[in-house]
């Protein structure tokens, strides 16, 4: 009994670990993603051109023009609390930004900021030159 325990035990266990992001391919673009703004909690790869993705933590993609789309995940006030004291909640948002230049072994940033409810998403080159912003925002 106990050897079947420990290897369900060691079956979950293997479930949960995290796979390694792949390797950066020269041939394609790649994205990553930041969130300086306090209280995000997530921005990631939903969709590319249109086709929901198996990997949320990256984009990678051939050269030429694509539409991204992102999910941001961020803090907003919900109201007082007890005591006076704020409290917060999660405001879930679905962004698209279009870029028609997107340059094989190029690495970009993909920024998720927001400013109280409002959100926004922004593109930079290596260089950190603004090279796009969301052109929607859909928000739950």
């Amino acid at each position: 009994m106990r050897p079947l325990l420990f290897a369900a035990a060691a079956l979950l266990l293997s479930a949960c670990t995290t796979t390694p992001v792949p390797s950066a391919d020269p041939k394609q673009a790649w994205v990553d993603f930041i969130t300086p703004t306090p209280g995000a909690k997530l921005v990631m790869a939903q969709r590319l051109d249109g086709k929901n993705l198996d990997d949320g933590r990256y984009f990678q993609m051939p050269p030429g023009a694509h539409e991204l789309m992102v999910r941001f995940d961020f803090e907003v006030p919900a109201g007082g609390g007890l005591g006076g004291l704020s409290q917060m909640m999660y405001r879930t948002c679905f962004m698209t930004l279009q870029y028609d230049h997107f340059q094989a072994g190029q690495r970009y940033l993909l920024e998720g900021r927001s400013l109280a409810f409002t959100p926004n998403i922004r593109l930079y080159d290596s260089a950190r030159q603004l090279l796009a912003e969301e052109r929607s925002v859909n928000c739950l």
